[in-house]
């Protein structure tokens, strides 16, 4: 018999990090159907879905309104870790389940949350390891004003210390701000190596703008010199941004042209961002993990982590991180083109084997 399992969905469709918002629930979107279509499942999931139209104040009282006005309780959603810590207490309060399928700063194991895409050693780790070996050691530090962008600069300083590197200088707007010639007017000064990007929405959309302006007029920053790099930049925002993104580097679980490697997106490619193939893959690991076994909905995470086979899935039953492939990509005339690839790592969100958690690359490109 067929169980009907209300599924909350909660992304923002609208306001500064709308395109990654789009691109998650797109994903999510694409595994319901997927579940729903298949007749060897004994699950249908009907979505519940809020839309906090990235207003971080409206996110808790809409996942409170899933919770209660439903009987889901695992909610899909979540783009920035604001929003995500903004939930964690209504989710231990009313006994849900977060899975949240974007980057994030690491620092963090809740036991209401999965943690479906990268944290700091599946893409900062690997990504500052290739740059500092390609590009120097002199970097300048940028951010959005908030906890993704304060913690990722935080190890980065510490890695840049660890490894001989100097960093230059360290910035930060408010989410949202596009007042950035200050910051850009500085990288023009000081002539770093590279520079990291931890600028979300507008304002990182602004910053590449002037970026780019900045290599048009002064030949030091021409062609492929001081790139731009990124934590959570996808294809999702690429048809915004245009030109201005040429030349950024990009780490992530998946890009176009890469095998569907995520738990649960076996056979899949059709997929538009990391956004949107880390979505679907939350949703297919949890029909996979209620699936065949009455009431699974209602129970805890770590009582749906120790059911038979849930191994399988790579999710930490110690921190609920996903073990993921990594890879790291540069836009090359408008799309990413992935440059080195390593196999599946583990999350490790508190850096505790800092020294060996970044697996030796599989595949690198050099063109």
């Amino acid at each position: 018999m067929t169980r009907i399992i209300d599924l909350g969905l909660l992304f923002s469709t609208t306001g500064p990090y709308e395109l990654m918002g789009r691109a998650s629930r797109a994903g999510a979107l694409k595994a319901i159907a997927q579940v729903n279509a298949d007749p060897e499942r004994d699950i249908f999931f009907k979505s519940v879905e809020r839309d906090p139209g990235g207003d971080i104040d409206a996110y808790a009282p809409l996942c409170e309104e899933i919770l209660n006005n439903s009987s889901a309780r695992h909610v899909i959603g979540c783009t920035t870790s604001w929003s995500r810590k903004e939930i964690i207490p209504s989710l231990e309060r009313m006994g849900g389940v977060l899975w949240y399928p974007t980057p994030y700063e690491g620092f963090e194991a809740s036991d209401r949350v999965v943690y479906a895409h990268a944290c700091p050693n599946q893409h900062l780790l690997p990504l500052l390891d290739h740059c500092f070996g390609s590009y120097g050691k002199r970097i300048y530090l940028t951010g959005s004003n908030y906890i993704w962008g304060w913690e990722m600069n935080r190890i980065a300083r510490e890695l840049s210390g660890r490894n001989g590197a100097e960093v230059l200088g360290e910035r930060y707007v408010p989410i949202g701000s596009t007042d950035i010639e200050r910051l850009v007017d500085e990288i023009a000064v000081l002539k770093p190596d590279f520079v990291l990007n931890q600028l979300i929405g507008p304002s990182q959309y602004a910053f590449l703008d002037a970026m780019a302006a900045l290599r048009s007029r002064d030949p030091a920053f021409a062609g492929r010199r001081c790139p731009v790099l990124s934590c959570n930049l996808t294809e999702a925002e690429l048809p915004a941004l245009g030109a201005s993104t040429e030349g950024v580097i990009s780490a992530g679980p998946w890009f176009r042209g890469l095998a569907p490697a995520l738990p649960g997106n076996e056979g899949r490619q059709d997929f538009g961002s990391s956004f949107e193939a880390a979505a679907h893959a939350s949703v297919m690991m949890l029909a996979r993990l209620l699936a065949d076994t009455a009431g699974a909905e209602d129970l805890s995470l770590p009582e749906l982590l120790a059911l038979p086979g849930a191994e399988t899935l790579g999710i930490s039953a110690r921190t609920h991180h996903v073990t993921l492939p990594v890879a790291i990509a540069e836009v090359r005339n408008g799309v990413f083109i992935p440059v080195k690839t390593y196999a599946p790592i583990e999350g490790d969100p508190y850096l505790t084997q800092i020294h060996t958690s970044v697996a030796q690359p599989l595949l690198r490109v050099v063109k």
